[in-house]
Formats: C-alpha cells, structure tokens, sequence
C-alpha cells in the first residue's frame, strides 16, 4: 500500500512538471496576454494592414480579429490564438525556440530573395518588399505558373532572370523584404507587374492599370 501511494505522488509530481513544461515551451499568445510578444504581434499585422489599433502589447479584441484576419489569408486555422505555427508566419520567436523566421518553404523564400535582390536592390524597402508580392500575387492568379519557381523563371517574365542577375548572392535587406512578402505584407496592393517608367520600352506596359507607385517603380494589375 504505501509503495502504491510513493507511486500515485511521484505519477502526480511528473505530470505537474510536464504540463507546466509544456506550458513554457508550448506559449501561446491569446486574448487576455500581454508583453513584449503581444507588442511584436501587433506590430507586425499593423505594418501589414491587418491591425489598425494601438501598439500597446495587450492582446485585446481588436488583436484577436486581426490574427484571425492574418491566419485566414495565411492558410491557418483562424482562431485568433498566436500559437507556434503563427508566430512562424508571423517571423516572431516563439518561446519555444523556434527560428521564427521559418517559412512554410524555404527554397521559396531564397528564390524570392535572389529576385528582390536582382530586381530591385536600388529601391526602398517598401518596393522590394511589394515586388516580392508581386511574384507571389502571380502564383495566386490561374493566369501564371502556381509555384515561385514557375512565375519567376516564366520565359521574359524578369529582367533579372535574362540577364543573370537572379544568380547573384541576395543581401540580408532582400532576404528580410522576401519574408515580409511570405507573410503577407503586400505594398503594391494586389499587383502583378510593375516597371520603371524612365527605362520602360514596352508600350503595353503603360495599358495596364496603375494601382500605386512605390519608389521608381509603378504597380499594376
């Protein structure tokens, strides 16, 4: 009897210092939580157009719709909950360990940076980021290939491609301009071209219709 009780206290002991085990490597973010991982959250969707409160790391009704809003355009299952799978997409480190910079495919986010980087280099940051939405608008859109891969090496589709410039070793700028894109940040507004009015020879090209410009680019649908 009393080594079955030892053993009922010590079985009692190790699930309390597994649950709370999980607990700290499993951390959520939901509503009701506060802190600096709620401050980044919210940043983050308010430079992405998803959150339009107060940057105030209190993880209220208004951050809850926005990461609903977020994890819907995301693939993700759009509980308001800022659980590991979107902080990920998020590119925030979770308390678990994770990278935070991970994307759902790496070699994605290398090829897109190769091309923001041979692309669009010499633009702000704002416009590398939105030719990388561009590309992935592309992939949405039944009219182009449906992989990164396929829209970025379509046959005269980008300058950098033609000219080799794709090959060149991409800057911690256009790597960080490609994961904001993978997540979602889209300046060009639903773009799929975009082009320098000062050296553009195609006359098409002025036809489409112009959604914004964005340092010396002009965007288009």
């Amino acid at each position: 009897m009393k080594k079955i009780l030892v053993f009922s206290i010590f079985f009692i002991i190790l699930i309390f210092i597994i649950y709370n085990f999980l607990q700290v490597t499993i951390a959520i973010s939901k509503f009701g939580s506060s802190g600096n991982e709620v401050k980044q959250i919210q940043q983050k969707l308010k430079s992405w157009g998803y959150y339009n409160g107060t940057v105030d790391g209190i993880y209220g009704s208004k951050t809850v719709e926005a990461v609903k809003k977020f994890q819907s355009k995301n693939g993700l299952t759009a509980d308001g909950i800022a659980g590991k799978k979107t902080l990920e997409a998020l590119g925030i480190n979770s308390s678990s360990g994770s990278s935070g910079s991970t994307t759902s495919n790496n070699s994605d986010l290398n090829l897109l940076s190769h091309l923001v980087y041979g692309e669009a280099r010499g633009e702000i940051y704002k416009g590398q980021v939105a030719v990388a939405a561009t590309v992935l608008n592309r992939v949405a859109d039944s009219r182009f290939p449906n992989t990164v891969a396929g829209v970025i090496y379509q046959a005269g589709a980008y300058t950098a491609v033609s000219d080799g410039q794709i090959n060149l070793s991409p800057n911690a700028t256009a790597k960080k301009a490609a994961q904001d894109a993978l997540n979602g940040w889209d300046p060009s507004l639903g773009a799929i071209y975009y082009f320098n009015p000062n050296t553009a020879t195609s006359k098409w090209i002025w036809s489409r219709p112009q959604v914004i410009t964005i340092g010396k680019h002009i965007f288009c649908k």
